[in-house]
């Protein structure tokens, strides 16, 4: 069991329920989020159930202190775990033809860069150490592009595509990469979703899944195993074959 656990977007949803999931005595969790009430109040949490916790206000874009908080939370604990878990939501209007740039430009930010500022920056110190396990958190919207959400699409197929080739670059260095692609579960964010949420699960559900992947060392943590499935099969189509079966789950995401 990891014992010095770092996870960003720790203030709801998945990361909330993952920094409750490691929560217990002998734990140091180092929880990042930009929300600092809700973030607080998760902390608090965690020690009530015997962690340590060290917490941190940082949005995950702002390379320059989000590195610096990590390599002075690493000197000081050696981190041995690392979730990047830290993301947003959001699409194109209802019956627009497409999603405007500043939205998507920051669905990328966020998602792909903001995991990004987080393994790189501690893959080296684990390295240095002959080991340590990272997890970047995608999504099953990473196998097959949809239409109602395109820049949500490319920030998590951007982000499974850097977990596959990093966890083959980093591994001969004893650094462990996890690659987790989970479908809905609730959370704040999935409730901004109007359109059908397929096989939906509970935050917690999830968590343990993703925990259980991250401490057995898998390489893919993908599911619900239908839905997974589905989506890689639908990619595997024809393309036109493929854009008529997503255009047909018709959904859109509410503004925060």
């Amino acid at each position: 069991m990891s014992r010095a656990v770092v996870i960003t977007g720790a203030s709801s949803g998945l990361g909330a329920a993952l920094a409750e999931a490691y929560a217990g005595p002998g734990v140091m969790l180092g929880l990042v989020a930009r929300d600092a009430g809700r973030l607080g109040a998760i902390a608090e949490r965690c020690r009530a159930a015997g962690a340590a916790v060290e917490a941190a206000t940082i949005d995950v874009t702002d390379r320059t202190a989000l590195e610096a908080w990590l390599m002075a939370f690493d000197e000081a604990h050696a981190v041995d775990c690392v979730i990047a878990n830290a993301g947003i939501s959001a699409g194109p209007a209802p019956g627009s033809p497409g999603e405007d740039v500043a939205v998507t430009t920051q669905l990328i930010a966020v998602n792909l860069v903001g995991a990004v500022n987080t393994a790189a920056t501690l893959l080296p110190a684990m390295a240095a150490r002959g080991g340590g396990r990272i997890a970047l958190v995608a999504s099953l919207a990473a196998y097959r592009g949809l239409p109602y959400a395109p820049g949500y699409c490319a920030s998590k197929a951007g982000l499974r595509a850097y977990g596959e080739a990093l966890r083959a670059l980093a591994a001969p260095h004893g650094v462990r990469v996890t690659v987790a692609c989970p479908g809905f579960f609730a959370s704040p964010m999935s409730a901004r979703w109007v359109g059908g949420r397929p096989l939906l699960i509970d935050a917690q559900h999830a968590a343990r899944r993703v925990m259980r992947g991250i401490e057995r060392g898998r390489r893919r943590v993908s599911f619900p195993a239908a839905l997974t499935l589905g989506l890689r099969l639908c990619d595997a189509l024809p393309a036109a074959l493929g854009d008529r079966i997503v255009r047909r789950f018709r959904f859109h995401i509410r503004s925060a």
